[in-house]
């Protein structure tokens, strides 16, 4: 084996103190790079796990706001609709409402309009007697040739307003 160093040159001393000063940088490199390293990969997979697992819990979270969401929706979906059918239940109720009122008008209008014109055809009738009531005694005066006296011509009046009366 000697013989085999020699032919390659190997020098004893300096293998030694190469192997030394090699070991003395691996424990440094260890204890000073080596370690520090696989503490902060260590750390990172620490933070990934955290990471995932807070994915998780969020996305979990996120589930569970869109189910609340989706019910929230639902919810003011159904209330929209009531709120809806009972504007239109008050709408009709007020339709109705109303329509009874403008048939009350109505009713109050074709009323007054048969009370001025039962009112007008009394005194148009009125009028009309006295008018007949004069043209009687008129005719009469003409007929029986003479002037009627104020008695005779109210007589005249009251009977012609009599018979109007009764036909």
């Amino acid at each position: 084996m000697g013989q085999v160093a020699q032919t390659f040159g190997v020098d004893w001393p300096h293998l030694s103190a190469q192997i030394v000063s090699f070991s003395i940088v691996c424990a440094l490199l260890y204890w000073l790079a080596y370690t520090p390293v696989l503490q902060m990969l260590e750390a990172r997979r620490r933070q990934i796990a955290q990471g995932l697992e807070n994915t998780e819990k969020i996305n979990a979270a996120l589930a569970a706001i869109d189910a609340q969401r989706q019910d929230i929706i639902s919810a003011a979906h159904q209330e929209a609709t009531r709120i809806v059918d009972e504007a239109r239940a008050v709408a009709g109720r007020v339709k109705e409402q109303e329509a009874e009122r403008a048939r009350g008008a109505a009713d109050r209008i074709v009323l007054r309009a048969r009370e001025q014109t039962r009112h007008q055809h009394d005194r148009m009738l009125a009028e009309l007697r006295r008018e007949v009531g004069h043209l009687v005694v008129e005719t009469t005066a003409s007929v029986a040739g003479r002037v009627l006296t104020e008695d005779d011509q109210r007589r005249l009046v009251q009977e012609t307003t009599r018979e109007l009366k009764a036909a």
